[in-house]
């Protein structure tokens, strides 16, 4: 097989190699897994991935691709493949294959129809992520097919369970698999290489970094009584005072370096030094996209549940409630101490899931490949690294040592809001979006 790296464009250009569409599948590789209905409920409840990750090791098995499969509990499958030349250590690139559920009623289409209107493909996990687990396949595909294999050997992997903390997924993989992914030393997958408009220019947003994931369960003990009597240890009273007190904190802007670069980047444009006491007023500048930007420079509590008592006239003994807690790289002993200061002594913390943040230099050959394969096909735009407010499946991989950066390319309409269609209601993306990040990430296996 030729290990030529040239872009098909160019290849078409100068007449060497054969020539290849690497975005001929895209679309149709996202409608089918979409169809797929792979619902994460956070527990064992849902269907699985099994038949998502059979579907996409018979789609490498077509190019004669040989992958496995692991399954760390009936349906919790994940897929792990080696493709690619022999030049330099092997680079990761993951996805994931669960989505979180939907409630069709509330979809203008059906949430696992995959259907394609206005210009959308429409489904659950159209944005996260089988929109780039169908770039990299057909990217594969393509450059199967046609002999064009990367100089550098590359993992790929499809996980389980990304969207409940990746314990089923890609913990397995790292705790009970390593040897799969020992001798990689960088990696790619969600999120970013996606354009936000700023002042009229896309400014492309790579993922360098992550907030760090406590999800917590507060437990209040007290007791129980008669509703109608003096109870100075009520735990509903207990648990409300400390639920109120951590959804009312006002955490302080702290600036990272990655966030220190994008709003640098977006300083210049507005015409004003990025500074902790404008930050905000930047990361306005990004419209809609400010809904997770927003909570990138600073650390973050949301309450999410409530639950006490059983009957009006009773003081319960105990009432819980779970907290998303969100903490910035280097800020982690300010998130807990603060935490520990409104909480209080009568409720206890423990953890649903607790997850390091993790922050890569924004530099070395991986960035300026990911920038080149941007900017071949959007010239005009700017390129800069942000820090994801969400967990992804590279807090896991990161364990083994592995530079990580988000990078599943898309150009989106200046009017989309697209980071609310992360795990909302009539999630879609563009299919001139999919045929793009095709493209670029074609050639940024070319250049990696």
């Amino acid at each position: 097989m030729s290990d030529d790296t040239s872009t098909p464009g160019a290849d078409a250009a100068r007449g060497e190699g054969p020539a290849y569409d690497p975005a001929a599948e895209v679309v149709e590789l996202c409608r089918d897994l979409i169809r797929i209905d792979t619902s994460n409920y956070g527990d064992d409840s849902g269907p699985g991935e099994r038949k998502a990750a059979e579907h996409v090791a018979a789609l490498l098995d077509e190019v004669g691709i040989e992958s496995r499969l692991y399954e760390s509990s009936p349906g919790r499958t994940s897929v792990v493949a080696r493709w690619g030349g022999t030049e330099g250590d092997p680079l990761l690139v993951h996805g994931h294959l669960d989505v979180v559920p939907a409630a069709a009623e509330d979809w203008q289409v059906h949430p696992f129809s995959g259907e394609i209107q206005d210009g959308y493909v429409w489904g659950r996990g159209a944005v996260d992520m089988k929109d780039f687990d169908a770039m990299l396949l057909s990217v594969v595909r393509a450059r199967t097919r046609a002999g064009v294999l990367p100089k550098r050997p590359v993992v790929l992997c499809f996980t389980a369970d990304e969207e409940a903390g990746g314990h089923q997924g890609a913990e397995v993989l790292v705790e009970e698999h390593p040897d799969e992914l020992a001798d990689c030393t960088e990696a790619i997958g969600e999120v970013g290489g996606f354009s936000a408009t700023v002042r009229g220019r896309r400014v492309y947003l790579i993922e360098a970094a992550e907030k760090g994931m406590a999800w917590m369960r507060l437990t209040a003990r007290g007791r129980a009584g008669h509703g109608s009597m003096v109870n100075t240890e009520n735990a509903v009273t207990d648990l409300a005072g400390a639920v109120a007190r951590i959804g009312a904190h006002e955490w302080p802007v702290r600036l990272t370096p990655t966030m220190e670069v994008l709003l640098a980047t977006i300083g210049e444009l507005a015409g004003t030094a990025a500074t902790p006491e404008n930050a905000p007023a930047l990361v306005e500048e990004f419209g809609g996209a400010a809904r997770m930007l927003g909570n990138v420079i600073r650390n973050s509590t949301n309450p999410t549940m409530l639950n006490a008592g059983y009957k009006v006239n009773v003081v319960p003994t105990e009432a819980t409630a779970h907290v998303d807690g969100r903490f910035l790289p280097g800020f982690e002993d300010e998130f807990f101490a603060t935490l520990a200061e409104l909480t209080g002594e009568n409720v206890e913390i423990d953890f649903v899931s607790h997850q390091q943040p993790w922050e890569t230099p924004y530099d070395g050959h991986l960035v300026d490949a990911m920038t080149r394969s941007l900017l071949a096909e959007d010239p005009g735009a700017l390129v800069a690294p942000y820090l994801m407010s969400g967990g992804t499946d590279a807090k896991h991989f990161r364990k083994l040592g592995m530079r990580s950066y988000g990078f599943a390319p898309l150009r989106l309409p200046a009017d989309l809001d697209f980071t609310a269609l992360f795990h909302g209601v009539d999630e879609r993306v563009p299919v001139d979006a999919l045929e793009f990040g095709a493209r670029v990430f074609d050639r940024f296996l070319g250049d990696a």
